[in-house]
């Protein structure tokens, strides 16, 4: 029998920034497991290295210790498991909605037909296919954003990644992106790794949040968000949505002022 493994296991994860004068910890052994088809978001103080914990499961960070799998296999560099999701939907201006997302299956010498498929299966996933002929500027920033996901689930990662996807948003875009998002997760099955700053984008998403701590990045909670599912707009009213928000709050702004430790100093000569 073939064991299965989580989605991604980290373990005693450890980041080191060395300049000529000291040794700063960033990330200080952080072991996390994330199981197949979860929405696990993780939450922390602004520079306390949750981008960075996210870049190094993506393998595009070099960890200093620990080991970092999907799907039991050690990440040592980028590579199409791991779909990984931006602020900035980093589209090709040039390239119309469908070519947008047929770019990477080109890459790969997918054959026409087949590309053609997919491209279109995921255009209509996430809505767009009535848009496909048009360039991303004439696109709203959501539609763009919506764009990327098509483009990144073209490619079939085993998870995705997403890094403040919609922090550039504005409040209604990112409500409506939110809900285009679960509903999306819900008919693509994929584990989600998702970094956000918002706390009650966390709560509204997640099975699960974690919670660091100020750098050097520890956790500091692991929370289950009991929700059932699927989720709408209307639970951002509900008590208990906000008892979720006012637990998260207390224990970022706890470690908010925490300093940053300094594992050596070189001493100029």
């Amino acid at each position: 029998m073939t064991k299965k493994h989580a989605a991604m296991e980290i373990e005693n994860l450890r980041k080191v920034y060395s300049t000529k004068k000291e040794e700063v910890v960033a990330i200080k052994d952080v072991s996390l497991t994330i199981p197949e088809g979860k929405f696990v978001s993780i939450v922390g103080p602004s520079g306390c290295g949750k981008s960075t914990f996210l870049h190094i499961v993506g393998g595009f960070i070099e960890k200093s210790t620990g080991k970092v799998k999907v799907r039991g296999k050690e990440v040592e560099k980028p590579g199409p498991d791991r779909g990984m999701m931006f602020q900035e939907s980093a589209l090709f201006p040039w390239l119309n909605v469908f070519d947008n997302v047929a770019w990477g299956l080109d890459i790969q010498g997918v054959a026409k037909k087949e590309r053609n498929e997919i491209v279109e299966k995921y255009l209509k996933l996430v809505r767009l296919w009535d848009f496909r002929n048009q360039l991303p500027s004439q696109l709203s920033g959501g539609m763009r954003q919506r764009v990327s996901l098509a483009r990144i689930l073209a490619f079939d990662p085993e998870v995705l990644l997403m890094d403040e996807p919609f922090g550039a948003l504005d409040a209604q875009t990112r409500e409506e992106m939110q809900v285009e998002l679960l509903r999306i997760w819900s008919e693509s099955k994929k584990s989600v790794l998702f970094v956000t700053h918002d706390i009650e984008e966390a709560v509204f998403l997640s099975d699960t949040v974690v919670v660091f701590s100020g750098r050097p990045a520890v956790i500091s909670e692991v929370i289950d968000i009991k929700f059932p599912r699927p989720r709408d707009l209307n639970l951002y009213k509900s008590a208990e949505f906000r008892d979720y928000r006012n637990q998260i709050w207390d224990l970022l702004h706890k470690e908010h002022h925490k300093p940053v430790q300094i594992v050596s100093e070189v001493v100029n000569g």
